[in-house]
């Protein structure tokens, strides 16, 4: 037998590993004692659409440090493995190959031919992060391989919902989310990035105060959605304002009627320091608008176009088109004050 004159750690690792896992030596069965007490851990799973960097590599070093450790203490373990389908990260790369390769949308092949699309391109591209996995060396237990959109997996978190909100832990309500209109989907804080365009304006609009003369002006980058507007803010400690505080606005462009609150969340030495609170189309209005009451008028479709709430004038119209038109109302009518 020739012995090699270097050691090649790539091929000595691939053999080890292969002989272990075909072994089945991190699989639970190994420790034939009865009474030994179990440890499991899962991995938390890395999105199919990647590759596991130093970060994956610190954290499951340390995991699979725990696990061989109870290994050899006795324990009967389990070092589940398994990989996320990371939904929207895959959609995109899947539409980015349709138009690339074929100049087609998901809306033009049909959601059941997408699906199957997404399917396929899972099974050819998402073995990179199991590789990296057995590169790692890690004890995991293969033969309980998991992928998030495993049936039984996906069973598992309609009971538990299910559950929850039979014993009254869950509820169903209107939360304020990050939505897509091109993709119409919800999108995760962490799939949203946040740009400050240099081009963006600031929209400084009267709102008459019913059976008076006077006028409060707020500033806001998106005109559009004060056709939205449940109420006008002003901070509670504000002098300028507190004969105000409980009066009514005649919102314009609109028949509504919607009052002047006091919240502490509004900063009086910024801008005209009272706010428009629109609490379907802002976070921190959502916020406002559930301790004081208010309603949430959602303006918009899921393909961002104005909704019926908005009025004749308005319904249909893309939000960029709708946020040109009430500017052009305002100065119309006179409570446009200026454009930033």
């Amino acid at each position: 037998m020739e012995i090699a004159k270097s050691y090649n750690p790539k091929e000595a690792e691939e053999t080890h590993y292969q002989t272990w896992e075909a072994s089945g030596c991190f699989t639970p069965e190994i420790n034939k004692d009865p009474d030994a007490e179990t440890f499991s851990i899962v991995i938390p799973p890395p999105n199919v659409t990647g590759s596991l960097h130093m970060g994956h590599a610190l954290q499951h070093t340390l995991m699979d440090v725990l696990t061989r450790w109870k290994r050899m203490l006795g324990y009967k373990t389990l070092f589940l493995v398994g990989v996320d389908h990371a939904g929207i990260s895959t959609q995109l790369m899947v539409t980015r190959q349709l138009k690339k390769d074929e100049h087609k949308t998901p809306q033009d092949i049909g959601r059941e031919a997408f699906t199957e699309r997404v399917w396929a391109w899972k099974e050819k591209y998402g073995n990179t992060i199991t590789n990296q996995i057995r590169r790692e060396g890690l004890s995991v237990d293969w033969s309980r391989e998991r992928f998030t959109m495993d049936e039984s997996l996906s069973k598992a978190v309609r009971e538990v919902f299910v559950r929850l909100y039979e014993e009254g832990w869950i509820y169903r309500g209107k939360r304020i989310v990050n939505w897509c209109p091109k993709d119409k989907t919800v999108l995760s804080d962490l799939e949203v990035k946040e740009e400050t365009r240099k081009d963006g304006k600031l929209f400084y609009l009267q709102y008459p105060v019913k059976d008076s003369d006077k006028k409060l002006t707020v500033a806001t980058t998106r005109p559009e959605t004060m056709l939205g507007d449940t109420a006008v803010a002003v901070n509670p400690d504000d002098e300028r304002y507190t004969d105000l505080i409980g009066q009514t606005i005649a919102l314009p462009l609109t028949t509504r009627e919607i009052p002047i609150i006091a919240d502490e969340y509004v900063d009086a030495e910024f801008g005209t320091g009272a706010v428009k609170i629109t609490p379907a189309h802002d976070p921190n209005d959502y916020e406002v608008g559930v301790r004081h009451n208010l309603e949430q008028l959602n303006v918009m479709n899921t393909d961002a176009t104005m909704n019926s709430e908005t009025g004749a004038e308005f319904e249909g119209l893309d939000r960029y088109a709708a946020r040109e038109k009430v500017v052009e109302k305002f100065e119309e009518l006179g409570l446009l004050e200026k454009i930033d």
